[in-house]
């Protein structure tokens, strides 16, 4: 993923952070295994039960109780939170179910994957999406969930880089 690298130390450099539930560190190791990551990678967390999300993550815990922690408000909501907790530019976050569960109606498996911007005003900029994985094995939940996520964070970085020129 050089691109990723070079999009990231473009002027001006931006710094990232991850914020996983479903993807339980893929995220981090796909970018720490970047030569010069350190250049712009911050850190992760792995927040997999609600109350780290709550604590670590400024989760609201009574909208991520509601739905199980999965849905667009939590992951945009863990998004901001790796920002605010790592201090970085752009932060990726990942939420979902990597099997079904009878529990909680999911018939089939889902993820959220989020991504927050920090504006120069201190606002942020959320975006996220929905993917879906009907008969998919939990591991490749886990890798496609990584992959869309990564690959929204290359597009975005993309268009933020348009924008600049």
């Amino acid at each position: 993923m050089p691109d990723l690298k070079d999009l990231m130390l473009r002027a001006p450099r931006l710094t990232l952070s991850v914020a996983e539930s479903l993807t339980c560190g893929r995220l981090q190791a796909r970018i720490g295994a970047i030569s010069g990551a350190s250049n712009f990678f911050l850190g992760g967390i792995t927040a997999y039960r609600l109350d780290q999300k709550v604590k670590h993550l400024k989760v609201d815990r009574k909208e991520a109780e509601a739905v199980n922690g999965v849905s667009a408000t939590v992951v945009e909501q863990m998004a901001r939170g790796a920002c605010l907790l790592f201090g970085s530019d752009l932060a990726l976050a990942t939420t979902g179910y990597a099997e079904p569960s009878a529990e909680w109606n999911v018939a089939q498996p889902f993820a959220w994957w989020g991504l927050a911007r920090r504006r120069e005003d201190g606002s942020f900029a959320l975006l996220s999406r929905r993917v879906e994985f009907p008969g998919a094995s939990r591991t490749l939940v886990q890798e496609e969930v990584a992959d869309a996520a990564l690959t929204a964070l290359l597009e975005s970085l993309h268009g933020l880089r348009q924008e600049k020129k």
